[in-house]
C-alpha cells in the first residue's frame, strides 16, 4: 500500500514538473582543449541517467558470467561428493545388514571424496575387524587419524578391536599409550577396567578405583563390591606367589577401614601364620572377634590355630549367647574341639550346625565324629542325609 502511494506521488509530482522542463530546459556548455559541447540542462541529466543504467546493466551482465564460469568449473566436484555421498549411504545400509565385504568397498570409496572422510575410514575399519582383516584396520585406523584430531578415539576403537582379537598385552600397550589428560573420561575408564580385568591385574584396578568413583563411570555400588573383590584378589595372590614382603604391601595399602572388614582381615591373617607370624595373626582375629566376626573369621580360626591357643577358644565360647544360632560360630567351634579331640563336644557342635544349615559338608563331619565314638546308626543317618543333601 505504502509502495502504491509511493509510486501515485511520483508520477503526480512528474506530471506537475514536466511542463515547467519543458518551458525551461536550461543550458549546459561544456569546453575540454578542442572539444565543445552544447546542449540542454534536461538532455544532459536524462542523458546521465541512461549512462549510469547502462554501466549497472554491463556490471550485472559481467558478474553473471564470471558467476557462471565459476559454477561450471566445480560442477565435477560436486558430481564427486553426491557420488561419495552415495556411497557412504550405501556402506551405512550394508554395517547395518552386517554386509562386511559389501561395506567394506562402498565407505573406501567414499572416503576420497566425502564430506567426513573420517567416518568413511572408521566404518571400514569395523568392516575389516569383523573380517579379521587386521592390517587393512590398522591401514585405515591409521588414515582415519590423520583426518581429524581424534587421536583418542582412534586408540580407544584399536584397544577394542586388538581386545576382540585376543590380544591384551598389545591393547594395554595402545591404552598406555593414551596422554594421561584423556585417561579421566568415564568410557576410557570403563574400557580400562574391562581389559585390566580381563588381564586379572588387580594392582591396575586398584590404582583405577579412586578414578571411576569420581568420574562416576560405574555405579557407586559396583565400586564398593569392586573395591571389595580388588582387596581380595590382591591378598589372594600374595598367598599364592609366597611373597611375605608383598602380603604386608599389599595390607598397608589398605584404608584403616578396609583392614577393618572381616574378609581381608581373614585372609592376611591366613598369609601370617603361612609365613610363620601366628601371633600377629590370632592377635589380628582377636580384635576381629571383638567387632562384628562373620563366617569368614569364624571359618578361618580353625586353619590357624591349634590345641594350645587356649585364649582364642574361651575368648569363642563367650560368645555363645550372641551367636547361638550362627552356623558359622558353631561349625567353628566343631573343628576346634576336633583339634583337641573332644569328639563329643564337636558331635554337639555339629548338630547344632545341622539343626541351623545343614550342608553336605557338615552332615559328613557329624557323621565321622559319630563313627570316632562308635555311634555307627547315628553316622548312617548322617551319611544319609549327606548324601541326599547333594
Amino acid at each position: 500500500m505504502i509502495r502504491t502511494l509511493a509510486y501515485t506521488l511520483i508520477i503526480i509530482i512528474g506530471l506537475a514538473v514536466s511542463p515547467w522542463l519543458v518551458d525551461h530546459t536550461g543550458y549546459l556548455y561544456i569546453a575540454f582543449g578542442d572539444y565543445e559541447l552544447e546542449t540542454s540542462l534536461v538532455f544532459a541529466l536524462f542523458s546521465i541517467i541512461i549512462f549510469y543504467s547502462l554501466l549497472q546493466l554491463a556490471e550485472w551482465v559481467i558478474v553473471a558470467v564470471l558467476n557462471l564460469l565459476i559454477k561450471q568449473s566445480w560442477i565435477p566436484s560436486r558430481w564427486r561428493k553426491n557420488t561419495a555421498r552415495r556411497y557412504t549411504l550405501t556402506g551405512a545400509l550394508a554395517l547395518a545388514e552386517e554386509d562386511w565385504p559389501a561395506a567394506e568397498k562402498a565407505m573406501l570409496k567414499g572416503a576420497g571424496n566425502g564430506e567426513i572422510p573420517t567416518l568413511n575410514w572408521l566404518a571400514a575399519a569395523r568392516a575389516a575387524q569383523h573380517q579379521n582383516k587386521h592390517v587393512e584396520r590398522d591401514e585405515y585406523l591409521d588414515k582415519a587419524a590423520t583426518k581429524s584430531n581424534i587421536k583418542q578415539v582412534i586408540i580407544t576403537t584399536k584397544v577394542r578391536y586388538l581386545m576382540q582379537q585376543g590380544e591384551l598385552d598389545s591393547a594395554r600397550g595402545v591404552l598406555d599409550s593414551m596422554p594421561s589428560s584423556k585417561m579421566n573420561k568415564p568410557s576410557v575408564l570403563k574400557l580400562a577396567l574391562e581389559l585390566y580385568t580381563e588381564q586379572k591385574d588387580w594392582q591396575a584396578i586398584k590404582l583405577l578405583l579412586p578414578s571411576l568413583q569420581k568420574s562416576k563411570a560405574i555405579a557407586k555400588s559396583d565400586v564398593e563390591d569392586l573395591t571389595i573383590e580388588t582387596n581380595q584378589k590382591l591378598l589372594q595372590h600374595t598367598l599364592q606367589a609366597n611373597d611375605m614382603a608383598e602380603l604386608d604391601k599389599v595390607w598397608h595399602w589398605l584404608s584403616r577401614s578396609e583392614r577393618k572388614q572381616p574378609e581381608l582381615v581373614a585372609l592376611y591373617s591366613k598369609g601370617l601364620c603361612k609365613y610363620q607370624r601366628k601371633p600377629e595373626a590370632l592377635k589380628l582375629l582377636s580384635k576381629a572377634l571383638k567387632a562384628q566376626p562373620n563366617q569368614a573369621i569364624f571359618s578361618v580360626i580353625p586353619d590357624v590355630t591349634n590345641a594350645e591357643d587356649k585364649d582364642i577358644r574361651k575368648q569363642l565360647v563367650s560368645l555363645l549367647e550372641i551367636y547361638d544360632s550362627n552356623a558359622a560360630y558353631h561349625q567353628c567351634l566343631a573343628l576346634l574341639k576336633v583339634q583337641e579331640k573332644l569328639i563329643s563336644d564337636a558331635i554337639e557342635h555339629w548338630k547344632r550346625v545341622n539343626h541351623i544349615k545343614p550342608t553336605q559338608f557338615s552332615l559328613g563331619q557329624q557323621a565321622k565324629a559319630h563313627e570316632q565314638v562308635g555311634e555307627q546308626a547315628q553316622a548312617i543317618s548322617c551319611y544319609r542325609k549327606a548324601l541326599l543333601a547333594s
